[in-house]
């Protein structure tokens, strides 16, 4: 599949919203690091698979705002296993902060490294994919750019 790269400032903006939720997800009580964790790992698809609302099909909530979503370069439906794969990089900081003290420490310093990496891959890439769209195989694009289930696609 070839899709054009998505408007960064959107991408931006909807990380920044999916941000705000996993920040505020860490104060559920007793399990809030964890919770947090595992939305950012799946927050490609945990809407969609809890409300089954098409709308969110291969989006998180950040994505569905900007008009975004996620496209399996394979041309599959994303799915735990592929939305994870994608966040891993981005949850490494929070998966070490849920080890007291050393953890926070830890995590802090490979977040910020792996968030610079990711940002500079996302600019330079000519299709703005950062390393968790390489492991996965997708690429973050305009809701608009993907064909529609009624559109006929000629073969």
């Amino acid at each position: 599949m070839n899709y054009p790269k998505a408007d960064i400032f959107r991408r931006f903006i909807a990380f920044l919203i999916d941000g705000i939720i996993a920040s505020i997800l860490i104060y559920v009580p007793i399990l809030g690091g964890i919770v947090s964790t595992v939305y950012t790992l799946t927050k490609d698809v945990i809407v969609y698979e809890i409300t089954k609302n098409p709308d969110f099909k291969n989006r998180s909530i950040g994505k569905k705002i900007m008009g975004l979503e996620v496209a399996s370069l394979d041309g599959k439906d994303l799915n735990w296993e592929i939305s994870i794969k994608r966040n891993l990089t981005l949850a490494i900081g929070s998966v070490c902060s849920i080890v007291p003290i050393i953890g926070w420490i830890i995590g802090a310093i490979l977040g910020f490294i792996i968030s610079i990496i990711e940002i500079v891959l996302v600019f330079s890439d000519n299709k703005g994919r950062r390393l968790g769209d390489k492991l996965a195989n997708t690429q973050v694009v305009s809701s608009e750019s993907l064909p529609k289930s009624n559109d006929v696609i000629d073969i």
